[in-house]
Parts: C-alpha cells; sequence; structure tokens
C-alpha cells in the first residue's frame, strides 16, 4: 500500500504537539514507525503513552519526536479531512435507495452515497460491507472497533444480491462471521420492501440474524421511503395498514422468543409500523435501551415518556404550578408522521396551563411527495408555504432533525434566518422533549 502524508491543517493550543513545536502546514509522516492510512491508525497508534512522530517541515526537513503522555491524552494535531483519508463512495445500485429518488438541482452532496465503514464508528452511519476489503475487516478487528451498523436487508445471498444490484452482495454476508468471531459489535437494519423482502423472506432473515446474538445487539426494521421521483426504477409499493400489523406481529413472536433466550428482544419494528397499523408503542422495556433510536425505533415511546417526567416535575414547581400562564399562543410544525403524538402533548399542555394555546401543524411534503411523512425530509419552502397560511402564534417550533446536523439549514438550502424571515415569526428549535421544551412553550 502506498504511504500517505497528512497535512496538518491545526493544532490545538496547549497541546503535546504545540509544546513540540509542530506547525500547521507540517505534514505527519508516520507514528511508531508506522505509516498512517486513516483517522484509525492514527487514534489507535497515539493511545500509548510513549509515541514516536515522524513530521516533515515545508522545507523538507523531518523532525523525529519523542513524546510522552497521557494514556488518554491527545496529541492535538487536526487534518484538512476528518477522515484523513477519501471517502469510499457506494458500489451499490439499491432498489430502494433515497438517493436515486431526488430531484435533479439540490446541492452536489445530497447525491453522493457513501458505504465507508468508518463512517459507522464515526458517525452511525449503516454500511452494506460490500465496501470492505480483508484488510478493512483485520484492521476493525485489530483495534477492537465497536459497534459497527450493518445495512442486511436480508440473509438471502440470491435476494441480497438482487436487491442491492451487487453480485458480490451476497458473498459479502460473510463478513459479518469474521465480525462476530472477532467480538465486534454490531447493530442492524433491514429496509422492508414490500413484495421482496417481507413475509417470509423477513421471517427467515430473522432467524439467521439470531445466531449472532449477542455480539449483534438489535436489528430494526424499517419501511422504504418512497419519493414522488421514481421514474424509471424498480416497481415498489407503499406498506398498507395489514402489512404493519403483519411485521408488528412477526416481530413481537421473535422479541418474546429472544427474550426467553438470551434476555434481549434484539429485533425492532420502527415507530412508523406501529403507527401505519393504529396500534400503541411497546413499553419502554421492550426497546432494551433505545439502541436504534436514530433510526426511528422508540422515539415516540421516549417523547411521550420524557414529556410526562417533566410535566409533573413542571406541575410540582412552585414557581409555575398550575397557575394560568399568560394568554400566549405558540406554534408547532412538524412531519404528518408523528403529529399525532405532538397534538396529544399540546392538548396536555392546556389543560394543564390555562391561557396557553397550542397550534400543531403536521406539514405536508410536497417537495418530495406525500408518501414523506418524517419531520427530517420537511424542507424550507415547504414549511414556508404552508406555515405562511395559518396563524403562527408568539413563537413558533420546529424539530432539531429539520436542520442538517451541526447547522442552521434545511434540506433544500433554505436558512433558519431565511424562514424567520418569511413568516415573521420567532422561531425555536425543539431540543428536548422534556422540562426545557416545556418551559419554552410556557414562555419561561
Amino acid at each position: 500500500m502506498q504511504e500517505k502524508y497528512h497535512k496538518i491543517n491545526n493544532i490545538k493550543p496547549g497541546s503535546a504537539a504545540e509544546e513540540m513545536g509542530i506547525e500547521p502546514g507540517d505534514l505527519l509522516i508516520s507514528i511508531n514507525d508506522k505509516p498512517i492510512e486513516d483517522i484509525f491508525d492514527y487514534q489507535y497508534l497515539t493511545e500509548d503513552i510513549y509515541v514516536e512522530v515522524l513530521i516533515r517541515k515545508p522545507d523538507g526537513e523531518e523532525w523525529l519526536l519523542e513524546i510522552d503522555k497521557d494514556e488518554e491524552e491527545d496529541l492535538g494535531l487536526e487534518f484538512e479531512n476528518g477522515l484523513m483519508d477519501d471517502y469510499r463512495s457506494c458500489r451499490n445500485k439499491c432498489i430502494f435507495c433515497f438517493i436515486d429518488q431526488m430531484p435533479k438541482g439540490m446541492r452536489e452532496t445530497l447525491y453522493f452515497k457513501d458505504d465507508d465503514s468508518r463512517l459507522s464508528f464515526l458517525q452511525g452511519n449503516y454500511v452494506t460491507l460490500t465496501n470492505m476489503s480483508d484488510h478493512d475487516i483485520e484492521r476493525i478487528i485489530e483495534y477492537h472497533l465497536s459497534p459497527i451498523n450493518v445495512s442486511f436487508q436480508t440473509m438471502n445471498p440470491e435476494l441480497r444480491c438482487k436487491m442491492l444490484n451487487n453480485r458480490f452482495a451476497g458473498d459479502a454476508l460473510k463478513k459479518v462471521d469474521r465480525l462476530y468471531e472477532g467480538g465486534i459489535t454490531m447493530n442492524g437494519q433491514i429496509v422492508l420492501c414490500k413484495g421482496v423482502n417481507d413475509g417470509k423472506e423477513l421471517e427467515f432473515s430473522l432467524e439467521k440474524l439470531q445466531k449472532y446474538i449477542p455480539v449483534l445487539q438489535s436489528v430494526s426494521i424499517v419501511p422504504v421511503g418512497l419519493t414522488k421521483f421514481r421514474e424509471g426504477l424498480y416497481p415498489l409499493e407503499l406498506m398498507t395498514k395489514a402489512d404493519a400489523e403483519a411485521v408488528i406481529d412477526l416481530v413481537e413472536k421473535i422479541q418474546d422468543k429472544c427474550f426467553a433466550q438470551h434476555g434481549t428482544h434484539f429485533v425492532h419494528a420502527s415507530d412508523e409500523f406501529y403507527i401505519l397499523a393504529g396500534r400503541d408503542m411497546p413499553a419502554e422495556e421492550r426497546y432494551d435501551g433505545y439502541l436504534q433510536l436514530e433510526n426511528g425505533v422508540g422515539m415516540v415511546r421516549l417523547l411521550m415518556d420524557e414529556y410526562y417526567d417533566a410535566l409533573d416535575s413542571v406541575i410540582s414547581d412552585s414557581s409555575i404550578g398550575h397557575a394560568s400562564c399568560e394568554q400566549r399562543v405558540v406554534s408547532i410544525a412538524t412531519g404528518r408522521l408523528i403529529s399525532g403524538y405532538i397534538q396529544k402533548i399540546a392538548d396536555s399542555l392546556m389543560e394543564n396551563f390555562p391561557g396557553l394555546k397550542v397550534l400543531v401543524y403536521p406539514i405536508r411534503n410536497d417537495f418530495f411527495g406525500e408518501n414523506i411523512t418524517v419531520s427530517g425530509l420537511i424542507t424550507g419552502q415547504d414549511l414556508v408555504k404552508q406555515m405562511s397560511e395559518v396563524e403562527r402564534g408568539d413563537v413558533m417550533f420546529i424539530p432539531q432533525n429539520m436542520l442538517r446536523s451541526g447547522e442552521e439549514v434545511f434540506l433544500d438550502d433554505y436558512t433558519l434566518e431565511k424562514v424567520r424571515e418569511s413568516l415573521q415569526v420567532p422561531i425555536k428549535i425543539v431540543k428536548s422533549s422534556g422540562r426545557e421544551f416545556i418551559l419554552d412553550v410556557l414562555g419561561y
């Protein structure tokens, strides 16, 4: 493998790197005489309390630095690319790929399909394993990296090749055995496509996956998302109420079996299935600590439990209690999927705090199509258009997942400031469903 040199972009103040005279623009050549492939090599090799770092200065001079440090102490180097390597693009052409269902003209980064195992550890991304070499697997096991999130889709090798449009997709499942034998903790997901990997195929896959318990901690079942931009793509259908009921029945049957045998419920249907089926969400204990929260598994249960726990706390607060707040009107814009539960919260708040009026608006997704009902895919333009036609009150609340992570920008590049100016109302981001949110709604 060709050696890589990594340009240092910044030095953390007060760090060992600053003390040793390393500067932005220097190149990192090796650590302990070993080349650095990417961020995982860097993190693993810098865990020792004594490291030898080879640095090349811009004039070509090389410094071999001997550094003594605490075991958990970071060297203080920051690089141009946080991964210290190029991102790996996906080699599959999945029949359910959301990126293939996006309209033209959006920012370029939205069309990049990543299938990079390193992002699974760093950001929680799910990977198909088709992009991983034996070298990648060996490094994961050597460095004891965990957990890795795996998109299984099916345990039928032939069907997996069809679903991923990759003739190697079936063989890639063998890598799960190596990860299991190496003790690498895994979480899994199955994107469920009606008439493809559901029914008997789903039951087969879940039976196969149980042999990896407890190294495989959990498997989530999520319904495929279908936009209005599917011309020329594989014909997929929406799940019906009966389909959702069948999925829940199968999942809960396997949960009971797994809990009896292993003490874990293991497999979880996403909240969307319960909403579609018109069934109550499972109790908190069935989620095994909410291992699949980011996949929409248990979000509603956690939201409601946090809210009612916080409500009791706020009501018992002598400075607030049942006292009527001043006449106050607030609005909440949210996705259609969860809007019924948000309305329950609104009704509860108005019942407990006279004078408060809470207006809940489910935002229809005109941009991607009405079949997309989650809050995280609502665009700024849909928000502005629909909220401009209704009473917005003194302040408007939106969930944090409407915005890009760490930024105040919507999926369609509308900024939060642009939406504020268009709607002429203060906008608050809901970061908590607990006490902080209730106090924000009350205006405290």
